[in-house]
């Protein structure tokens, strides 16, 4: 029989609170907060505004909560100091707060533009296929290249500000999703191997996967450039040029400063690296194109 661990108050509210992985929870916020301000301006609507980035939030809770919940087997022999190995959550409250998150996010959008449903739906679904199983195929990489160009899709169509130059935007975020999954990849990629999970950072490597990652970064930045050279975006020089050197810059530095890095401490630095500098990238982007 299963004995059941007695929990404090305060032993719960830090589960839940590891459970939702709020780290990287928060750069999605921070992203889909600057989409949506950026897509309302420059006469925001804080209604608006508030309703993009809640419902946002609430699914990618949701995507955070029942990924623990699906690798709770696993982590169990591997990252014993995840809050379900630890008992400071269990399984079926992983579950129903998953699901009631899932809930929370269509009453949210139910005032928006109806579209903005749909891509939310579409967004959860490879979410969740992600955590239901293609976590551990090299499909992993396809999913983040389809999932995050819908981020700023969101955003735009969300608030009734649909222009042609989202659009543009969908390539070059495809090629960020891969480097950000490969950089999410890298701190647990001797566990996932260990595990049997054929991940896409496992079937690249670490040396591959560092390299790939840098490459889907530079090709991004290559492909706004040839955008703004051909004049098929317009935008102000005196933002999309400061960017994008910047961010060649960087993208060259971080290869050479961890490529060589074993410990997973650093690869998580990487990610988190790499999280920033596809933020600047698309930031900088968009205000060359909107402001």
């Amino acid at each position: 029989m299963e004995i059941v661990k007695k929990r404090s108050p305060g032993e719960v509210v830090l589960g839940f609170f590891l459970l939702c992985h709020p780290l990287p929870v928060l750069f999605h916020l921070l992203a889909v907060t600057l989409f949506a301000l950026l897509a309302t301006w420059p006469h925001i609507e804080w209604g608006i505004v508030g309703l993009i980035v809640a419902a946002h939030t609430a699914m990618q809770l949701s995507i955070a909560v029942w990924n623990d919940y699906c690798d709770r087997q696993v982590d169990a022999s591997a990252k014993k100091n995840k809050p379900i190995p630890r008992g400071l959550v269990r399984p079926q409250e992983a579950f129903i707060t998953g699901l009631l998150l899932i809930i929370l996010m269509v009453l949210l959008l139910l005032p928006l533009n109806p579209f903005a449903l749909y891509i939310s739906l579409l967004y959860l679904a490879l979410g969740q296929g992600y955590n239901f199983g293609l976590k551990s195929t090299p499909w992993s990489g396809i999913v983040f290249a389809l999932a995050i160009p819908l981020i700023p899709v969101y955003a735009f169509v969300a608030s009734g500000h649909i222009i042609p130059f989202i659009f543009w935007l969908v390539p070059v975020a495809a090629l960020l999703g891969i480097a950000l999954n490969l950089a999410n990849s890298l701190p647990d990629i001797e566990d996932d191997r260990a595990n049997n999970a054929h991940t896409l950072a496992v079937v690249l490597g670490v040396r591959g996967s560092f390299i790939v990652c840098s490459a889907c970064i530079l090709l991004s930045i290559l492909f706004i450039a040839i955008l703004t050279l051909n004049h098929f975006v317009s935008v102000r020089n005196m933002l999309i040029g400061p960017t994008l050197f910047f961010c060649t810059l960087a993208a060259f530095a971080s290869l050479f400063l961890f490529i060589s890095e074993q410990h997973s401490l650093s690869r998580k630095l990487y990610f988190y690296f790499v999280v920033v500098l596809c933020l600047v990238l698309v930031t900088g982007w968009l205000l060359a194109v909107l402001v």
